[in-house]
C-alpha cells in the first residue's frame, strides 16, 4: 500500500510541475506572481518529499506545512471554479492532451484533497493552525502590491498589468474596495482552514491507506 501512496504522491507532484512548466521550464517567470503557480510549485516540492518518505519509510513532511498547503491548493481550485473567468482553451499549453490550466486548477487540488483525506495521518492539527495557516495570504498580497508598485506594466496579464487577479488589483479597485476584498478572502481562508482542522479531528488517526510508515509514526512529528 505504501507503494501505491508513493506513486499517487509522485503523480500529484508531476501534474503540479507539468502545470507550471511555463514558469520553470519555458522561463515565463512573471507567472510566479500567480497564487496558482506558487501553490502548485510548493505542492510539487512537498509531495515529492512525501512520496519519497512513503517509499523509503522516512519521516513525512511536518503536519503544519502539509495542512497549510492543503488549504491553499483547495483555495486555488475554488477560486478558479467560482471567481475566475473561463479561460480560452485555444491559447492553453497542452501536455499529453491535458491543458496545463486544468492540471493546476482542477487535477492537483483534487488529488491533494484526496491525499489529505485518505493517505495522511490525522488528529495532528490543533485549532490554532486554522489561524497560523492564514499567514501565507497576507505575505502573498504584500508581494503582489510591492511588485506592482516597483515594476510597472511587466505583466503577467496580457495588457501588462502587474496584478494577477482583478479582485486584488489595487490600482483599479481603490484602497477601500481592495481592503474589503482582502478581508473577505481572509475570512474565507479562515472558515475553510477551520473545516480542514475539524475534518482532521473527525477522521481516524491511521488507516491501512495511511502513507506514513510504521517507523515514521514512532518519531515525534515536527509541527
Amino acid at each position: 500500500m505504501t507503494l501505491f501512496v508513493a506513486l499517487f504522491r509522485f503523480a500529484t507532484a508531476s501534474f503540479a510541475l507539468a502545470g507550471t512548466s511555463k514558469t520553470w521550464f519555458f522561463g515565463e517567470t512573471q507567472n510566479l506572481v500567480y497564487f496558482t503557480h506558487q501553490t502548485n510549485l510548493l505542492i510539487a516540492a512537498i509531495f515529492i518529499w512525501a512520496g519519497c518518505a512513503s517509499l523509503l519509510r522516512g519521516v513525512q513532511p511536518p503536519a503544519w506545512v502539509k495542512g497549510a498547503l492543503t488549504l491553499n491548493i483547495i483555495i486555488t481550485g475554488l477560486v478558479a471554479w467560482l471567481v475566475l473567468p473561463a479561460p480560452d482553451m485555444s491559447k492553453q499549453l497542452y501536455i499529453f492532451g491535458i491543458p496545463t490550466i486544468t492540471m493546476v486548477h482542477i487535477i492537483v487540488p483534487i488529488m491533494a484533497t484526496v491525499d489529505f483525506l485518505l493517505f495522511d495521518e490525522h488528529r495532528r492539527f490543533i485549532l490554532l493552525d486554522s489561524l497560523t495557516w492564514l499567514i501565507y495570504f497576507p505575505v502573498y498580497l504584500a508581494f503582489v502590491v510591492i511588485r506592482a508598485k516597483v515594476f510597472h506594466a511587466v505583466g503577467p496579464e496580457a495588457d501588462g498589468s502587474p496584478y494577477p487577479y482583478g479582485f486584488i488589483n489595487l490600482d483599479k479597485l481603490g484602497l477601500q474596495h481592495f481592503v474589503i476584498n482582502c478581508a473577505v478572502c481572509l475570512g474565507i481562508f479562515f472558515v475553510l482552514a477551520l473545516i480542514i482542522v475539524l475534518i482532521d479531528k473527525a477522521l481516524p488517526k491511521r488507516t491501512v491507506l495511511t502513507g506514513s510508515s510504521v517507523n515514521a509514526a514512532r518519531l515525534k512529528k515536527v509541527r
